[in-house]
């Protein structure tokens, strides 16, 4: 069988890290005068975001539209500061020299939190490029409840009063299952339910706020920033086990918000620890970062320590390979800490989706880690501000 390939990322590069997402106005819905507008003005936007300086006849050709309504949308994104002229081309082609365009990068200021973390919850300030400019920290061992609600408030106010552009807006990955409108459902280790936390931010800022699941941001995070591909799946591994599972360049959601999911999935059929959710077995108990760094401590040597790593592995493999075989995905990439996942861990997880999908559909499988590191999650919350406010990414 062909094996899966163990690639590094790519996407080191500004234009490099751009991908376009499809578009917000769906086929055969009625469209109405002001819809077409913010989807036309979204195509401009997405257009000299990943090029970065066009002309407005080459925003014309790029997205197909005339140039007369090119000019329109351009002026009124220049009077609203997105957009700013560059200066003329520098060619020789014929007749008077072309004005180049690009959006206000470094014009606007997006705001970013990280609330996956055991004791600490994250914020980051970063440009229209994804570019991290500042950065606040708050401890919060043992705060939970309405304490950890305002623990998140406190992050999100430091981080406006470091704020030194125009604010684009809010984004915030949390951990648990988390709705369309931004309501924390349920997140047992911050002992939330049903808390409607892109609500209390946004009232709190006076800012447009929204909050996804950590995974599903950090799976954003690897479309547009790491390199990933439209059928691809971002394992992160952390107290937890979670998954964020994106198709034709979509963020798949699922019908109850609870899309990858995988952590509380039995893997096998031969038992195993109790885990918090009251079954035996399921991935977190052989997976999650504390139940495995306690295990590799107690190991006698470092062949026990591989052992260990290389049943990690065989268990996510076995979790994955039904995932990977029903939706031909093109990459998994995993996120969580390097010393543990790369190695043993990650090869043994190979080998089990080599073993348990066919090498003549599944053979170009990609799996491998994150370069994105610690900031995975604060920068897919950063793409939903862009996609969300300017329809680009």
């Amino acid at each position: 069988m062909t094996t899966a390939d163990i690639t590094p990322t790519g996407a080191s590069t500004r234009s490099e890290r751009r991908t376009a997402l499809a578009s917000t106005v769906r086929p055969g819905s009625r469209v109405r005068p002001e819809h077409a507008r913010r989807h036309n003005r979204a195509l401009v936007l997405q257009a000299l975001y990943r090029a970065e300086g066009l002309s407005r006849a080459d925003v014309a050709r790029e997205v197909g539209l005339t140039r007369v309504t090119i000019s329109d949308l351009v002026a009124d994104l220049i009077t609203e500061d997105l957009v700013v002229e560059l200066g003329v081309r520098a060619d020789s082609r014929p007749g008077k020299p072309a004005t180049l365009l690009d959006i206000n990068r470094a014009g606007f200021a997006i705001l970013a939190l990280d609330l996956s973390k055991d004791a600490l919850f994250r914020g980051v300030i970063t440009d229209l490029d994804g570019t991290v400019l500042h950065r606040e920290e708050l401890d919060v061992a043992g705060l939970a409840g309405e304490a950890a609600i305002e623990a998140a408030g406190q992050v999100l106010d430091a981080l406006v009063a470091a704020a030194q552009a125009p604010v684009l807006g809010v984004g915030v990955g949390s951990p648990g299952i988390v709705s369309a409108d931004g309501t924390v459902l349920r997140a047992p280790n911050l002992g939330w339910e049903d808390v409607p936390l892109q609500m209390i931010l946004a009232d709190r800022s006076g800012l447009p706020v929204q909050v996804a699941n950590d995974a599903n941001t950090a799976a954003l995070a690897e479309r547009t920033f790491g390199g990933a591909g439209e059928d691809m799946m971002l394992v992160r591994v952390g107290r937890g086990v979670g998954a964020g599972i994106v198709l034709g360049g979509m963020l798949i959601r699922g019908a109850a918000s609870g899309s990858g999911e995988i952590g509380h999935v039995v893997v096998g059929t031969d038992g195993g620890e109790r885990c918090a959710c009251g079954k035996d077995g399921c991935l977190e108990t052989w997976l999650a970062i504390p139940r495995l760094t306690e295990r590799l401590d107690a190991a006698a040597d470092d062949a026990a320590r591989a052992a260990i790593l290389v049943e990690a592995g065989e268990r996510l493999g076995i979790s994955l390979a039904p995932v990977v075989g029903a939706l031909d995905l093109g990459e998994v990439v995993l996120s969580g800490p390097l010393d543990v996942l790369d190695g043993p861990l990650l090869d043994s997880t190979v080998h089990t989706l080599r073993n348990r999908t066919m090498a003549s559909v599944h053979g170009h499988l990609s799996v491998r880690m994150t370069a994105l590191g610690r900031d995975i999650v604060v920068l897919g919350a950063a793409v939903m501000v862009l996609t969300g406010q300017l329809g680009v990414s």
